[in-house]
């Protein structure tokens, strides 16, 4: 069956990096696109950014851009998020999905990050 199974989410002091992972299972991760979405506690869930199956295409949220970079190995099946100059309001769960006819697919079940002093 289909696993997106994230990880590499914690606590990080604001200015600070993280890198999230998505390991992707149970379909054809390298020709899939594929998203990061995250959803701060009282708020909806919102699209952070984009990735095409082979790469070439990204797109972030205005929220996010210069400090986040989505990067794909499709040798791994995984998908990454670096997030850099990490902000309080970046504080929320961080989720992955696959992406068919432009749409979300599969989820994963979350990381938290969380960023604080």
């Amino acid at each position: 069956q289909v696993q997106l199974v994230e990880s590499g989410g914690g606590l990080v002091q604001p200015g600070g990096s993280l890198r999230l992972s998505c390991a992707a299972s149970g379909f054809t991760f390298s020709t899939t696109a594929m998203r990061w979405y995250r959803q701060a506690p009282g708020k909806e869930r919102e699209l952070v950014a984009s990735i095409s199956s082979v790469g070439g295409l990204t797109n972030y949220a205005d929220s996010v851009k210069g400090r986040f970079t989505i990067a794909r190995d499709n040798t791994k099946n995984t998908l990454y998020l670096q997030m850099n100059s990490l902000k309080p309001e970046d504080t929320a769960v961080y989720y992955c999905s696959s992406v068919r006819r432009g749409r979300p697919e599969y989820w994963g079940q979350g990381t938290q990050v969380t960023v604080s002093s």
